[in-house]
């Protein structure tokens, strides 16, 4: 069959399908008129960072530099440090924060008493509908020198000191305040997967004399491990995107040595010192290895477990 004709019959196929559906692609339109605008069309705006960038030039009357904004990315004196800090707190998070709602689904998984199960289910998922401003602020009168978890150290004999104003303690506060906000809502997730899982299976393991640790380990990981691996890839495509605008609205100059990220860089360089080209060659290196991870994640799954996001 000729190009044309498979073009044709996927064409028709298509129409047919309209014909046959018309309401859920009336309902698929406000989606898609929705990345359209807001996340395919910007990409346009990418062209800046291969341009010394003037708003009065416009973008296609701005002169064209190629590399030049990478090479200065490349060459400047913060590349390492910002690379360095990204890496490190994405490492934190997925090492600590990304098992953690799986941990708590698996413990909620195995409680039988439903109120109890529902009041925990409640309490740790009420933080991700906070304010991310809100967060901050509370993370912020926490740690103050006479915050309440000062209050707690001075209590165990610690000196008592600004947590925020102290490098050496920032991804610390971000790590584990990220995984406070966020444990319930992962959770929910995973506990929508371990209700899926046949039950059956559980009887089998039982009959065989599996203990309940065995029949987590031989039944219940196993019936969720394609939502892991979806998770994982996903949370893996934004290793280099992590935390900007909470970071942002953390972090100070004497904390830059170890809070200053990707993300906040292109902030401050691109907002505050109004550098568009050159942030935005920042943000689409960013974007590429994100990219490349993902890809890679996807690939790596395939290999080993056949599954993936496609």
């Amino acid at each position: 069959m000729t190009t044309s004709g498979s073009r044709s019959l996927i064409h028709w196929g298509i129409l047919k399908d309209i014909r046959r559906n018309p309401w859920l692609y009336i309902m698929l339109t406000p989606v898609l008129l929705y990345f359209t605008i807001f996340h395919y069309y910007p990409m346009y705006g990418a062209l800046i960072a291969f341009k010394d960038f003037s708003p009065r030039l416009g973008i296609m009357g701005s002169p064209w530099v190629g590399w030049e904004h990478f090479e200065s990315f490349f060459e400047g004196i913060y590349f390492w440090r910002v690379i360095k800090n990204t890496l490190l707190i994405s490492f934190y998070e997925l090492l600590f924060g990304f098992p953690a709602p799986l941990i708590l689904a698996l413990l909620l998984n195995e409680v039988r008493k439903t109120v109890f199960k529902r009041t925990v289910q409640t309490f740790t998922y009420m933080p991700h509908f906070i304010s991310l401003v809100v967060v901050c602020g509370m993370i912020k009168e926490f740690t103050m020198s006479d915050g309440i978890i000062n209050d707690l150290l001075a209590l165990l004999g610690w000196e008592r000191v600004s947590l925020l104003l102290e490098s050496q303690y920032f991804r610390t506060i971000f790590v584990s305040s990220g995984i406070w906000q966020n444990i319930g809502w992962g959770t929910i997730i995973y506990l929508a997967a371990l209700a899926g899982i046949d039950q059956e299976q559980y009887e089998a393991a039982k009959m065989d004399g599996a203990s309940r640790w065995k029949q987590m380990l031989h039944v219940t990981l196993p019936g969720i491990m394609p939502t892991i691996i979806i998770l994982f890839i996903l949370e893996m495509g934004r290793v280099m995107n992590v935390g900007g605008e909470k970071i942002i609205l953390l972090y100070n100059p004497s904390t830059y040595e170890t809070a200053d990220v990707i993300s906040s860089y292109v902030y401050r360089v691109g907002l505050q010192e109004f550098d568009y080209s050159f942030s935005s060659a920042v943000g689409l290196f960013n974007s590429a290895i994100n990219f490349m991870l993902v890809i890679c994640s996807n690939w790596l799954s395939r290999k080993m477990n056949n599954t993936g996001l496609w």
